[in-house]
C-alpha cells in the first residue's frame, strides 16, 4: 500500500492503457530503493534478526541506535517539506512508521536498547560515524557535527581524527580473541520494590545539601604497610582505601581533601584489585606527574601516557595516562581495549554532562561495564563541588551508582533495604548514607595527618588611586547605570500589573542573568569579566611588590594569577627588583613546565614561582614554600583552595599562609565575600559542618545581583547596602575566622616590612 501510494504521487500520471501503467511501475520502483527509507530498512531488519538469535552486540546497538535517530531526523524532515505532494507524504510516513515498529518489537525482546531510545542518550563516535556511512549511502552528504559548548581548554585547537595508535593494533592482534567477561555480571531484574515509582535523584541530592555526619564510608585498617620505591611508605589513611579495594570494593569518589596523596592510592588500589590494564583520564598538565608517580608507587606495571596521535604510546602497557584535551581522538580504541579499571582524576571536570569531556568519559566507562565484571572504577577529586549539590550528577553516573533518570540496582536496593521513602523524615538521613556506602572516601587533613601544620587566609586591601582605579571605578559606575536602565525599561514594560514596594528582588536576578549571559558573548565594551580583569592588571605590580618582599623575608613563594597579561606584569616587576623567579603557564612543553618546576623546588637562588591558576591550581607539590600570593581571584572557592593546596599537602612542614591582594573600593572585595560564602557547600556536604551552604548560583551572577541592588538602594536614598557588609576577610556568622591585615594605603606605598606584618597577623 505505501509503496503503491508513492508511486501514484509522483511524476505525471497517465490514464487508460496497460502501457501507461507499465511505464509508471517501472519509474517507481528505483525510486522506492533510492534514498535514506531502504537504507533504515535493511539496517533495521539486520538489528531484529540479531536481537531474535540473542543479545544485540554493540555494533548492533550503534545501529539500532543510528536507525531510531534518523527515523526522527527523516519524519521531520517529510513534515516539513512544502514540496512533496500530500499522498507522497502520507506513504513515507507510512513507511517510516513501518520501520519504527520493527524498533520498538527489537526493543521489546531486548530491554537494554531503550535506553538508546532517549533524547540525551549519548552517541558513541561508532554511532556518529555508521550515521555518516548511511546517510553517505541514500546519497544524502552527512552536515557536520556541531561542536557541543566547552571550556575552551577542553578543546582541540582544530578538529582532530580519531587515531588508533600502531602499538595498540599490536597489541590487539597479539590478542585477537578478547571477549568481554560477562561471568560474575548481575541480571538485572524488574525494580517493583516500593520506590519503584518515586523521583529519587532530586531527594538524594538534597539529603548532602541537608548535610549530616563527615560522609566517609566504613574502611578496613590496612593489614601491613605499603611501600613504592625507595622509602615511600603510604600513610594509614592511604592503605585503608587500598585495604578496601583489596576486600572487593570496587567503586570508590574519593574525596579527600587537596594534599591528602589520592594519586598513590588510586594507582595501589588498582595494584590490590588486579585492575590492568588501567585507565587514567587527567588534566592535560598533570599527565607527566600521572606517570612518575606510577614508576614510584607501582614499579612493577609500566604506564604509558597518551601525546597527540598517540604516536609514542605502549599498545602493552598496564597503566594508560590519557588528557581529557586528546580524549576525543582516541574514545574509539580505549573503548575496545579491554580495561578493567578506569580512574577519572580532578573528576568535577566532568560535572557538566552536555561537555563533550564527560561525555567521553561516561562512554568509556559504560563500555569497561560492558566488558568486564566489576571494574574497578575511582573519581578522585578534592573538590567535589564547584557551585551545586548537583555536581554530583556525572560523577556518581561515572561510578555507576546512578543512571540519567534513577540510582542503578545496588544503590536502589540500598535504598529499598532502609524501608524509606521521600515523604518519610528519616529518608534523607538515611538515604545520604547508603549513597555514602557506595563508595565516598572524604578525610580531612586535620582529622588524617595531625603533622600537616595548619593554614590560614589573609585579605590585603590594595588602593587602586592611579588613573587605572578611576578607570575601573568608571567602568563600575557604568555598568552599574545600565543594570539600572535595564530594571527600569523592565519595569516600565511589566503588563501582569504586580506592583512591588522599593526594589523588586526577583527582577533585579532577572535583570542580572541578562547581563551576565550577554556579558559572557559580548566582543566589546565592559561587563563583569572584563572589569575584573581590568582589576587584576591594576594589582598587578602591587601583588608582585608584595611578593616579592616576602621572598626576600621568609624564602620561596608562589605567585598565582588568572591572566597572562598579569603574570607579564609579575614577571616584569620581578625582573626589576632582581628577584630570580620561574614560571608555570599552560602553553609550555611537558620539558620546559618540569625544568621550571625543579628549578623552583631545588635551586635556592629562585625565589617565586609564577603560575597560572588554570595550568598550575592542580597536580603540582611545591611543599618548598608557605606562602601563597593570589593576585587576582578566581570565579570559585575550588580553584582558590586548589591553588593553595599546590603549598599545603603532606610533606609541608610550616604553617601555610596565602595573601589574597583584594582591590579596596570595588567589585573585587564583593567578590571576594562571595567566593568565601560558597566555601561552605563542601563543608556541608561532605564534612558534617553546621556553616550554611551558600547559594548555588555562580558568583558572576551574584556579584551583579549586589551591584544593581546597591545602585537600586542608592537610588532610594536608603542607607547602603554595602554598610552593613563586612570588610574582605572579615568574618560572617559562622564563617571561617581569618587575621586582621595592614591599612591599604601601607601596602601600595611600600611603608611597612614583612617582618613587621608577621607581627601584626
Amino acid at each position: 500500500m505505501a509503496q503503491r501510494g508513492q508511486r501514484q504521487s509522483g511524476g505525471q500520471r497517465q490514464s487508460g492503457g496497460q502501457r501507461p501503467a507499465q511505464r509508471t511501475q517501472r519509474r517507481g520502483r528505483p525510486l522506492d530503493n533510492e534514498g535514506i527509507i531502504p537504507v533504515l530498512a535493511r539496517a533495521v531488519r539486520e538489528v531484529e534478526t540479531e536481537a531474535q538469535r540473542g543479545r544485540v552486540k554493540p555494533s548492533g546497538r550503534a545501529k539500532f541506535q543510528v536507525v531510531a535517530l534518523l527515523v526522527r531526523e527523516e519524519r521531520a524532515r517529510v513534515k516539513a517539506d512544502a514540496e512533496i505532494g500530500g499522498a507522497e507524504r502520507e506513504a513515507q510516513l507510512k513507511r517510516l512508521d513501518g520501520i519504527a515498529t520493527i524498533l520498538a518489537k527489537t526493543a521489546a525482546r531486548d530491554t537494554s536498547l531503550l535506553v538508546l531510545l532517549a533524547e540525551e542518550a549519548v552517541v558513541s563516535d561508532a554511532a556518529a560515524n555508521l550515521r555518516r556511512d548511511m546517510l553517505r549511502a541514500a546519497g544524502v552528504e552527512a552536515e557536520p557535527e556541531p561542536v557541543l559548548e566547552e571550556d575552551p581548554e577542553s578543546l582541540p585547537a582544530t578538529p582532530e581524527r580519531p587515531a588508533v595508535p600502531q602499538s595498540v593494533v599490536s597489541r590487539q592482534l597479539a590478542n585477537p580473541f578478547l571477549a568481554p567477561d560477562f561471568s560474575a555480571v548481575v541480571p538485572r531484574r524488574a525494580t517493583t520494590g516500593r520506590l519503584s515509582s518515586w523521583e529519587l535523584l532530586g531527594p538524594l541530592f538534597r539529603a548532602f545539601e541537608y548535610g549530616g555526619e563527615s560522609s566517609c564510608m566504613p574502611l578496613p585498617e590496612p593489614t601491613s604497610v605499603l611501600r613504592g620505591a625507595g622509602e615511600l611508605q603510604l600513610m594509614r589513611h592511604q592503605g585503608q582505601v587500598v585495604a578496601a579495594a583489596a576486600a572487593g570494593h570496587r567503586s570508590f569518589l574519593l574525596a579527600d581533601e587537596p594534599g591528602l596523596g589520592k594519586t598513590a592510592q588510586a594507582l595501589l588500589a588498582a595494584q590490590a584489585a588486579n585492575a590492568y590494564p588501567l585507565l587514567v583520564v587527567v588534566p592535560n598538565v598533570v599527565k607527566a606527574n600521572w606517570a612518575h608517580e606510577a614508576e614510584l608507587w607501582t614499579p612493577r606495571h609500566p604506564a604509558t601516557v597518551i601525546h597527540g596521535n598517540g604516536d609514542t604510546v605502549d599498545g602493552f602497557a598496564d597503566i594508560v595516562v590519557v588528557n581529557y584535551e586528546v580524549l576525543d581522538r582516541h574514545v574509539g580504541w580505549l573503548g575496545d581495549l579491554g580495561f578493567r579499571g578506569m580512574v577519572v582524576d580532578e573528576a568535577h571536570f566532568i560535572k557538566n554532562k552536555t561537555s563533550q569531556r564527560s561525555q567521553h568519559v561516561l562512554q568509556l566507562a559504560d563500555r569497561i561495564r560492558q566488558r568486564t565484571p566489576n571494574p574497578l572504577l575511582m573519581a578522585l577529586t578534592g573538590t567535589p563541588l564547584i557551585n551545586d549539590i548537583e555536581d554530583f550528577k556525572a560523577i556518581w553516573q561515572f561510578l555507576g551508582w546512578i543512571d540519567d533518570k534513577k540510582p542503578r540496582h545496588a544503590l536502589m536496593a540500598a535504598l529499598e533495604e532502609t524501608g524509606l521513602t521521600p515523604a518519610d523524615s528519616g529518608f534523607y538521613s538515611a538515604a545520604r548514607t547508603s549513597v555514602i556506602e557506595q563508595g565516598i572516601v572524604r578525610r580531612r587533613k586535620v582529622d588524617v595527618a595531625a603533622d600537616i601544620p595548619a593554614r590560614r587566609v589573609a585579605d590585603l586591601p590594595v588602593e587602586l588611586d592611579d588613573d587605572a582605579g578611576r578607570s575601573i571605578r568608571a567602568a563600575e559606575q557604568e555598568l552599574a547605570r545600565r543594570l539600572v536602565k535595564r530594571y527600569h525599561a523592565a519595569l516600565e514594560a511589566r503588563t501582569s500589573g504586580v506592583v512591588v514596594e522599593g526594589i523588586d528582588h526577583d527582577l533585579v536576578r532577572r535583570v542580572a542573568t541578562w547581563e551576565r549571559e550577554e556579558g559572557s558573548k559580548a566582543k566589546s565594551g565592559d561587563n563583569v569579566f572584563t572589569v575584573m580583569r581590568r582589576i587584576g592588571q591594576a594589582k598587578a605590580g602591587l601583588a608582585a611588590d608584595y611578593a616579592g618582599q616576602l621572598a626576600r623575608s621568609v624564602g620561596k613563594v608562589v605567585f598565582f594569577a588568572k591572566h597572562i597579561d598579569v603574570m607579564d606584569v609579575a614577571e616584569e616587576t620581578f625582573a626589576r627588583r632582581g628577584v630570580k623567579f620561574s614560571s608555570i603557564r599552560g602553553d609550555q612543553t611537558a620539558k620546559v613546565r618540569k625544568a621550571n618546576i625543579d628549578a623552583f623546588i631545588n635551586d635556592p637562588e629562585v625565589a617565586i614561582v609564577v603560575c597560572s591558576l588554570t595550568a598550575a591550581g592542580v597536580g603540582l607539590n611545591l611543599q618548598v614554600a608557605s606562602n601563597v600570593v593570589l593576585a587576582e581571584l578566581s570565579w570559585t572557592a575550588a580553584e582558590q583552595t586548589q591553588a593553595i593546596d599546590r603549598v599545603h599537602r603532606i610533606g609541608q612542614a610550616e604553617p601555610v599562609t596565602a595573601w589574597r591582594i583584594i582591590a579596596a573600593q570595588t567589585i573585587d572585595a564583593r567578590i571576594a565575600q562571595l567566593i568565601d560564602s560558597k566555601a561552605g557547600l563542601a563543608a556541608r556536604a561532605l564534612d558534617g559542618s553546621d556553616e550554611e551552604v551558600g547559594s548555588s548560583a555562580d558568583v558572576q551572577l551574584e556579584a551583579l545581583v549586589a551591584l544593581l541592588t546597591d545602585a537600586l538602594t542608592e537610588e532610594l536614598g536608603a542607607p547602603d547596602a554595602a554598610d552593613a557588609l563586612p570588610l574582605p576577610g572579615a568574618p560572617a556568622d559562622g564563617a571561617e575566622q581569618r587575621p586582621a591585615t595592614p591599612a591599604a594605603p601601607a601596602l601600595a606605598a611600600n611603608l611597612f616590612s614583612t617582618t613587621e606584618l608577621s607581627t601584626t597577623q
